[in-house]
């Protein structure tokens, strides 16, 4: 039989290629004759691949394997027991192709898009080898329509009335599973029924929701989902509940309380009827464009500590709109930044500094590098201010916990300089050695002048001494350098003397020689000492008085021109001393001083100048 069902075939086959009867005769004892010389030689032809039994979704490609090496005669493609063509030559079947090498052997039978016609049972076969694969079933799935619940997508019924809903999914393969969900959550209860379509694959199910009026909420979604092998993550749709009544609205935030700079969530959760027609988010009454709907997620900052969202929900019966500020956990802000403040010496100074927090902060007043607390109050005020008031002050305001921040404001007092040099500095015998005078001055000093016995020294070179000014933040240091110092030097009382607009400032500097101790003759340096210091002070008192005696002259000539405030020789003696060496103004002081004093010229502020010399 299998000889006969071979040639069958094989006489078909070539019937369909156009060969007269008698080459199929030639043909089919040559094909006999060489399937004997291969049985004979041991030769004869297998499957290396067979197909298998497998599923596919519809819509989907899929193949079944069949290859035959060493073959090279037909291969048939068999569909439930119907020849899908011969050979390669699939052109009955569009969706249908032989692939693979030929040379190979390989005979593979691919479908493109899957149908639910493909599902059937298939089979490999060598005509002229006489063998068969294993029949191979292909099992096509079928995912449903997608499913419908009747009367939606709103369903509306009256306060009181129980709702009844059906959801079908139909042509499924195999049958769908119909689930019912809301808020994401599975409704139990339904009921469920199955019919099998004509073509005793196919199959459509319907589902039925019983809900009482009690759990039923205005605007809900009730939602139908349907699944099966083919589609395992399902099909779904909703329905949308509609009670009538006005609208209810209620705005909650999480979480609450958040730090700044973190992720926080309004709901707006509206009852109404007719349904919502809008949601309208806003800040402080500015329109929140990129909202829209129930929900309103946001990174906060500090601004929604004081400025509320609201949300307004609006149907054909009016608008509800509800409001809510976040509490939200944000370090110091500053509310009002403090000035830095230029006084003279004796007012008073204040400053000003707010900060915001939350939760509640304490603020704290200090001057930098002091830990001393001024003031816990926003206000700091400083009392008739001394020039040792001058420098940074801090504004510290801290949040528990959340943060902390701080502001800096400078305190300029204008007044007299003040010089705060060390009183004995050192040198070696025979070496070059320095003596620093440190002046702290606002505003800053017009003149310094270094003076020892009968000398006088602004800047530069004079002998073997030379004197230089330079300036730094903290204030002016003036230097002066002694180059081979010899014992004299050690005996010598320095005055540096410091002048501005407000007044001057003296300091007494000694040199001592480094590395030595005071011998047996020191009791007799002790008892020349306040001779000296006289001296010194009277040089630099007299330095000091020159320079004051010179803006007087200057004023008081300004003024003689237009009010005859001095009498002209006055002014002409004094300008004469003005312009006459420090040295040579020493000599004359105790004569401008009666001067002045004749013509009322010389007053508190001036004497004030000179109390140090």
């Amino acid at each position: 039989s299998s000889a006969a069902w071979t040639s069958n075939i094989a006489l078909s086959s070539l019937a369909e290629l156009g060969l007269p009867g008698r080459g199929c005769c030639l043909v089919l004892g040559f094909m006999y004759k060489e399937k004997y010389r291969r049985m004979t030689e041991g030769q004869a032809s297998s499957f290396t691949q067979q197909p298998q039994d497998q599923v596919v979704i519809a819509g989907q490609p899929v193949t079944l394997l069949c290859a035959i090496p060493e073959y090279n005669g037909i291969v048939l493609w068999i569909k439930d027991g119907l020849a899908l063509g011969v050979g390669r030559d699939l052109s009955s079947y569009p969706r249908y192709l032989v692939v693979g090498d030929h040379l190979s052997g390989e005979h593979h039978l691919k479908i493109l898009r899957a149908d639910l016609q493909d599902d059937a049972v298939y089979e490999c076969q060598a005509i002229q080898a006489a063998i068969r694969s294993r029949p191979a079933r292909l099992t096509v799935l079928v995912p449903p329509d997608d499913p419908v619940i009747m009367g939606g997508p709103i369903i509306s019924l009256r306060a009181g009335d129980p709702l009844n809903l059906t959801c079908h999914a139909d042509n499924a393969k195999p049958a769908a599973s119909i689930i019912w969900m809301r808020r994401g959550e599975v409704i139990n209860g339904a009921t469920y029924s199955k019919t099998l379509l004509r073509d005793g694959k196919r199959e459509s199910i319907m589902s039925t929701l019983f809900i009482a009026p009690s759990d039923i909420e205005n605007g809900e979604s009730i939602i139908c989902r349907a699944t099966n092998k083919a589609i395992p993550s399902g099909k779904e749709t909703s329905v949308t509940i509609d009670i009538q009544h006005p609208p209810l609205v209620n705005l909650s935030v999480e979480p609450q309380p958040v730090l700044e700079d973190n992720t926080v969530k309004f709901h707006c959760s509206a009852k109404a009827n007719p349904a919502v027609t809008q949601y309208r988010w806003a800040k402080k009454g500015q329109v929140i464009k990129e909202a829209s709907g129930d929900f309103y997620e946001t990174i906060v900052d500090h601004t929604f500590f004081f400025e509320p969202v609201s949300c307004e929900v609006t149907n054909a019966l009016g608008s509800t709109n509800i409001s809510r500020t976040v509490d939200v956990y944000f370090g110091p802000r500053m509310a009002t930044e403090p000035q830095s403040l230029l006084v003279d010496l004796g007012s008073d100074a204040v400053f000003n500094c707010a900060w915001t927090g939350n939760p509640s902060l304490t603020i704290v007043w200090m001057k930098r590098g002091s830990g001393v607390v001024l003031s816990n109050e926003n206000k700091l005020t400083l009392k008739s201010v001394r020039q040792e008031d001058a420098g940074k002050y801090v504004c510290r305001a801290v949040v528990p916990r959340v943060g902390a921040g701080e502001r800096e404001v400078t305190l300029t007092v204008n007044g007299p300089p003040i010089i705060s040099s060390t009183q004995t500095q050192h040198a070696l015998h025979g070496q070059k050695g320095q003596i620093k005078c440190f002046i702290r001055s606002t505003p800053p000093p017009d003149r310094i002048a270094w003076s020892w016995k009968e000398n006088v020294l602004e800047s530069g070179t004079s002998g073997r001494y030379t004197v230089e000014t330079v300036s730094t933040d903290e204030g002016v240091i003036s230097t002066l350098t002694i180059s081979n110092i010899v014992r004299a030097d050690f005996q010598t009382i320095y005055n540096c003397t410091a002048w501005n607009s407000f007044g001057s400032d003296t300091e007494i500097i000694r040199l001592k020689e480094q590395g030595t101790e005071m011998k047996s003759g020191a009791g007799i340096q002790a008892e020349s000492v306040p001779m000296a210091v006289i001296i010194g002070v009277a040089v630099g008192a007299g330095v000091a008085f020159l320079v004051l005696m010179a803006t007087i002259v200057a004023f008081c000539c300004a003024r003689s021109q237009r009010s005859k405030c001095l009498p002209q020789p006055c002014c002409i003696h004094l300008g004469r001393a003005g312009t006459s060496n420090l040295a040579g103004g020493l000599k004359q002081r105790w004569y401008r001083v009666t001067s002045l004093k004749r013509h009322g010229e010389i007053k508190g502020g001036l004497a004030t100048g000179e109390k140090r010399s």
